[in-house]
């Protein structure tokens, strides 16, 4: 188990992070920023706080330990002007700060980008809505699942003679968490290295999740079709698919270049496949994948998943089995690489969690403390403004923090 280094300083020290977001997708800039060294500051209501304490599992907040880890939390209460003129005396020494209210909300409570920018012209200020800040939608509340369906992704997910299908996981959430982070660093990088002022990065969870589908609108363009759902296979590459194994397991494979397919089918006895007009081109099979894969999954399913993984590998075949959590916290890879990590927990004892990604050689992430209790870093951040033990007690009796 990993021990928290209240010492770490990543490539990041120095950076000052106002983290005003609730639930996942500014967590997950705050995340990528916090895991590398910055000083993040959740400001949280101080009623309940951000509302990932509340999504409990067995009555422990797991999503919380995870998405908070490396992170500080101060209590405000900004329907409170006291609170209100606190956090514009924090952004006086802020680098960032991340906020996910609906568009025009700031503004209403008087921290609108030109108050802030005010106060601090080199801030950069993210703002993570579900449509962005402008455009007919920007009103609409910005829940992952509603740009997962408009996106396009449900649409491609899924089978085609099935409805739809929504992700299991915030996926739009955590992916435009991610293209925050990066934006966040661009920012950092154009203040520094060409003297640049603040700005606002206007970060909607729409546009992250519709980046993903790649080359769906020049593919529209091209054929004025509408790509069909193509379950786990694909409408781009054969043979691809997950295919069952004899001792009720499951094989992924990808074919996605030439040489792959033809040594697949080589590998599993059909080297006359390579030369069949039906098979011998990406694009004849991707016409008739689903004979494609009832060839492949046929030579699969006689075999058990180990009898399979033991020829591919030996044969250089792209193929991977599918695991389950429970599978992934025994595999050999995952535990030498550490991509899984236990670090100290108060209620668990140890808990469990992804490690921080990516690695860097010189200068990599780190663990300097675990997520935090609502508050529990307000005398100690608030002093830094000049707020006394004894005021941050009185501002709290008076439910300002």
């Amino acid at each position: 188990m990993l021990s928290f280094d209240e010492n770490f300083k990543g490539p990041l020290d120095g950076k000052t992070v106002l983290d005003l977001s609730r639930l996942v997708a500014g967590n997950m800039v705050s995340l990528q920023l916090a895991d590398y060294g910055a000083e993040v500051i959740k400001i949280e209501p101080a009623d309940k706080g951000d509302p990932l304490r509340h999504w409990l599992t067995n009555n422990i907040p797991v999503n919380w330990k995870v998405y908070a880890r490396n992170k500080k939390s101060v209590s405000m209460e900004l329907r409170e002007a006291d609170a209100r003129d606190i956090l514009l005396r924090l952004v006086e020494q802020a680098d960032v700060m991340i906020e996910n209210y609906r568009p025009g909300t700031l503004e209403k409570m008087g921290l609108g980008p030109d108050v802030l920018h005010a106060r601090n012209p080199k801030l950069i200020l993210v703002r993570v809505s579900g449509f962005g800040q402008t455009g007919p939608y920007k009103h609409r509340p910005g829940f992952g699942t509603l740009v997962e369906a408009m996106s396009g992704f449900a649409d491609r997910n899924g089978f085609e003679d099935r409805e739809p299908v929504l992700p299991p996981l915030a996926m739009a959430d955590m992916i435009a968490g991610l293209y925050g982070a990066m934006a966040v660093l661009i920012a950092i990088r154009e203040c520094e290295v060409k003297g640049g002022d603040g700005q606002v990065i206007d970060l909607s969870l729409l546009e992250p999740m519709y980046s993903i589908l790649g080359a769906e609108a020049a593919w529209h363009q091209v054929t004025g079709d509408v790509r069909e759902r193509a379950g786990s296979g694909s409408n781009t590459s054969s043979p691809r698919n997950v295919y069952a194994t004899s001792d009720g397991k499951w094989l992924a494979m990808s074919g996605s270049i030439q040489s792959m397919a033809e040594r697949i089918f080589r590998v599993i006895g059909r080297d006359d496949m390579n030369s069949d007009p039906k098979f011998r081109t990406n694009t004849v099979r991707v016409e008739n994948r689903q004979e494609v894969d009832e060839i492949v999954g046929g030579w699969i399913g006689a075999r058990t998943l180990d009898e399979c993984m033991e020829i591919f590998d030996r044969e250089n075949v792209t193929v991977a089995p599918v695991y389950n959590i429970a599978q992934i916290m025994e595999d050999p890879h995952f535990r030498e690489r550490e991509i899984n990590v236990e670090l100290p927990d108060a209620d668990m004892g140890k808990v469990a969690m992804h490690n921080i990604v990516p690695r860097l050689s010189r200068t990599p992430g780190g663990f300097a403390r675990p997520a935090p209790s609502l508050g529990q870093h307000n005398a100690e951040i608030l002093g830094r403004i000049g707020i006394s033990a004894a005021e941050v007690a009185a501002l709290k009796e008076r439910g300002v923090l």
